[in-house]
């Protein structure tokens, strides 16, 4: 499979989100919040578009405190954190007003992404940091998660105030499904085999590349024979994926 990156109409949901964000009326309002299910490429849209921005990327653990937080946001700042909360936050504000001095003026927008932000968004001294550090510097910071920190950060009204932008991640449309399977896979798929995978996918991502994946390798064993690709009736009885609610093969239809 090729390695590349799909646009799929989430990622344009986010992007329109940032797009968004930079129009926002107070300044102060520059949390954005992105949750949907597991496997609906969340994790991948953000780290592609930190890596395109040169933002900052952090993974919420279960057990984080709000020193823990700091450390690794200033490791990923590439700077050594000192013993004290106090001066790992001075030194995080010093950081950020430096990058966000340097990134406006070359038109772009430095940000923190923390993903997996569930684990943190009822914890008041975590949330508390984040909007502080946000407050003090404009810094928009990007919480990811699967539909629990809108419901916790309402127990923080000073914080959720201040989140400009909702992002919800949906299962992939039928049309999303053929991007990824006409940018990604080095087969040619036929419009009905395109169309059974979504079914059977449900939209998920990880799914979705998986069937992909068993696709090409049964279309580089057994050619298409003209130009409309690999057929559901070319793969009868192949093995596809494995459904996610249930755990069992889900197989090509046979008989078709």
């Amino acid at each position: 499979m090729r390695p590349v990156f799909v646009k799929t109409e989430n990622v344009s949901r986010f992007t329109d989100a940032m797009t968004a964000l930079k129009k926002r009326g107070a300044e102060e309002a520059c949390l954005v919040v992105l949750d949907g299910m597991p496997g609906l490429g969340k994790t991948t849209t953000l780290k592609q578009w930190v890596a395109q921005n040169s933002c900052v990327y952090l993974r919420a653990k279960k057990e984080w405190s709000a020193s823990w937080f700091m450390t690794e946001l200033l490791e990923s700042l590439r700077i050594n954190a000192p013993h004290s909360f106090q001066k790992k936050y001075m030194a995080a504000l010093i950081e950020f007003e430096s990058r966000r001095n340097l990134f406006e003026s070359a038109g772009k927008t430095f940000a923190v992404v923390i993903d997996e932000a569930d684990y943190v968004s009822s914890n008041g001294r975590i949330i508390d940091t984040v909007r502080d550090l946000s407050d003090g510097t404009g810094i928009p910071f990007i919480l990811v998660g699967m539909g629990k920190i809108r419901d916790n950060l309402s127990r923080f009204p000073q914080t959720s105030s201040r989140v400009s932008q909702y992002v919800r991640f949906e299962p992939a449309t039928k049309g999303d499904v053929q991007s990824f399977i006409e940018q990604i896979c080095e087969i040619r798929v036929a419009d009905d085999l395109i169309t059974f995978v979504h079914k059977v996918t449900a939209g998920y991502n990880r799914e979705i590349k998986e069937a992909m994946a068993n696709v090409e390798r049964f279309g580089f064993r057994n050619p298409p024979s003209d130009n409309n690709g690999i057929t559901m009736a070319d793969m009868a009885g192949q093995f596809l994926i494995n459904d996610r609610r249930t755990g069992n093969p889900i197989h090509v239809p046979e008989g078709i």
